[in-house]
């Protein structure tokens, strides 16, 4: 008997964010498998395996989980946030165009809450209008790319969510994306600094980019910045629906 695949989005942090839908798949589940910090959140039972895994082995993971799943297992294989953003949804389609034996696997995608949401909504509304969502991270793809997509984003007004903005390893990267924007928006534009998103330690930080530091962003925060129609309103941001 041939198990399932469920790629699960664990949410921005707060368990209270977690779907229904999430928790019964983690509930059936007999292995769950992810990068460390996310399978720490799933609490151990018996009849559960926890296959934790470094962060740069999403490839492997993803074939493990499938190779589970043939075996009757019922395999979930979690992501933060939501599993199509950035995280393991995409890892687990492109194990099985590698491998076409597991094309007819019984796999669900179930989504999540995601850190760019949940940042947003801390903040007001800065997301009201046409957005886009970039990775910053260029372990995946070279800086130019990354900054060709950031000039073009600015230039068609969009507001834009960046995940991944600056790490130990890539400290510089920030502050390149900082001067792009200065030099594509102005520096009156609003940016926001959303750090550690709905855990107890939350703090969201709004300033224009003539006072944006790279220093203000790190791992753990989701940096969100306005089209030319977003605005303060008491201590909120939002972006108007409305184009005039």
């Amino acid at each position: 008997m041939k198990g399932w695949v469920t790629i699960a989005g664990l949410g921005p942090g707060n368990d209270d964010l977690v779907t229904p839908e999430v928790t019964a798949a983690l509930a059936q589940a007999t292995d769950i498998i992810g990068y460390i910090p996310y399978v720490a959140r799933v609490a151990a039972r018996e009849g559960l395996t926890l296959h934790a895994t470094d962060n740069r082995v999403e490839l492997d993971r993803a074939a493990h989980a499938l190779e589970l799943a043939e075996q009757g297992g019922r395999v979930v294989v979690v992501s933060s946030g939501d599993p199509g953003v950035f995280a393991m949804a995409s890892a687990v389609f492109e194990a099985v165009e590698s491998n076409p034996h597991y094309i007819e696997t019984d796999i669900r995608v179930l989504p999540g809450i995601t850190a760019m949401l949940a940042a947003a909504a801390a903040a007001g509304a800065p997301l009201g209008h046409d957005f886009c969502a970039i990775n910053l991270s260029d372990n995946l793809k070279p800086w130019e790319i990354i900054e060709h997509r950031l000039r073009m984003a600015a230039r068609g007004d969009f507001a834009m969510a960046f995940y991944n903005p600056r790490s130990k390893s890539r400290p510089h990267g920030f502050e390149k994306t900082l001067d792009v924007l200065r030099e594509e928006c102005g520096p009156d534009r609003l940016i926001t600094f959303a750090r550690a998103v709905s855990k107890p330690d939350q703090t969201i930080n709004t300033v224009t980019l003539a006072e944006a530091t790279a220093d203000m962003a790190d791992m753990q925060t989701v940096v969100i910045v306005g089209n030319s129609a977003t605005r303060r309103v008491g201590r909120y941001v939002y972006t108007p629906r409305s184009v005039l």
